[in-house]
């Protein structure tokens, strides 16, 4: 049985990556499971994606422990211990990884020591973002080496239909530009062997107490909050304020955000604190003289803005 785990961040189409890889085993003749797996449902918030695929009917259900093949969206992730990038993964796993930098990299900074191959396709801007999740699928179908092109282009078509045909037309052709510059990888992923009932793990419960509202208010910053794992490491693009458009309506941008991250300064004007802001965009949907931008995390970081 195959069994394969995409991680990615909200907007990012995790969970169409799995649609699309689960129809393409399908195609080519396999009993399939595919499902996502939210955490704060919120863009850019850590989210992953599973799909099995096997010969025969399928019994397993649940969470996947021990993968074969592990697909990274954003790199960023890795640096993220509630994503859970690296939860099972052993030296029969594959990890491929959506990155820039050389595999030999990420396989001494993640201290692994299965295959480790790098899918070097970035978004150019946040529009493209959505794109992600049809290019680790078709980067994906071709690594573990059982499934066609055609089969690809067809579960794409199948998947992407009800979006339109430039929809479908874009997916395509960045999954299998995907699919093709991965071609010195067809079938390094493997299927992994079968587990018993007795050797799964008993799950190791946590009793948490009840905290009192003046501790565990949702405010960012109330009592007992932390900076240390900053909530801006979420952010896959980021909210740039232009004050030569910006009516000084605070309320608006204030209010709708969802952490109280965004203050106002002594002049009326919204200030955005960096430090919790999560990139979920609400403001920039929400103001109302769109002096507010979604800048992609880097140009913002090189522009000063984060």
């Amino acid at each position: 049985m195959y069994r394969i785990r995409f991680h990615g961040r909200g907007g990012q189409g995790m969970k169409t990556a799995g649609r699309i890889l689960g129809s393409a085993f399908f195609n080519e003749g396999f009993e399939v499971q595919d499902a996502p797996l939210y955490g704060a449902e919120r863009r850019g918030a850590p989210i992953f994606a599973y799909v099995r695929a096997a010969r025969r009917a399928i019994s397993e259900r649940g969470v996947m422990r021990r993968p074969d093949l592990v697909i990274v969206a954003d790199d960023t992730l890795a640096a993220v211990p509630a994503a859970g990038v690296l939860a099972g993964v052993d030296a029969h796993t594959v990890v491929l990884i959506n990155t820039a930098e050389r595999p030999e990299v990420w396989k001494h900074r993640l201290n692994i020591t299965g295959p480790v191959l790098t899918l070097p396709v970035r978004a150019e801007d946040a529009a493209a973002q959505r794109y992600i999740g049809a290019t680790c699928a078709g980067a994906a179908a071709r690594v573990v080496g059982v499934i066609s092109r055609a089969a690809l282009e067809q579960a794409i078509r199948d998947e992407i239909a009800p979006f339109g045909l430039s929809a479908v037309e874009e997916n395509l052709a960045r999954a299998l530009a995907a699919y093709d510059l991965m071609a010195d990888h067809g079938g390094v992923a493997s299927e992994g062997g079968e587990f018993r009932a007795e050797q799964y793990e008993q799950p190791a419960w946590i009793d948490l107490g009840f905290d009192a509202a003046r501790i565990s208010a949702p405010a960012i910053h109330a009592a007992a909050t932390s900076e240390r794992v900053q909530t801006g490491l979420w952010r896959t693009a980021t909210p740039v304020i232009d004050y030569s458009h910006c009516n000084r309506c605070w309320w608006v941008c204030s209010t709708f955000c969802p952490d109280s991250a965004i203050r106002v300064d002594e002049e009326g004007y919204p200030q955005i604190d960096y430090e919790h802001c999560k990139g979920c965009m609400i403001c920039v949907a929400q103001c109302p003289a769109h002096a507010i931008q979604a800048v992609m995390e880097p140009k913002a970081a090189e522009g000063g803005g984060a």
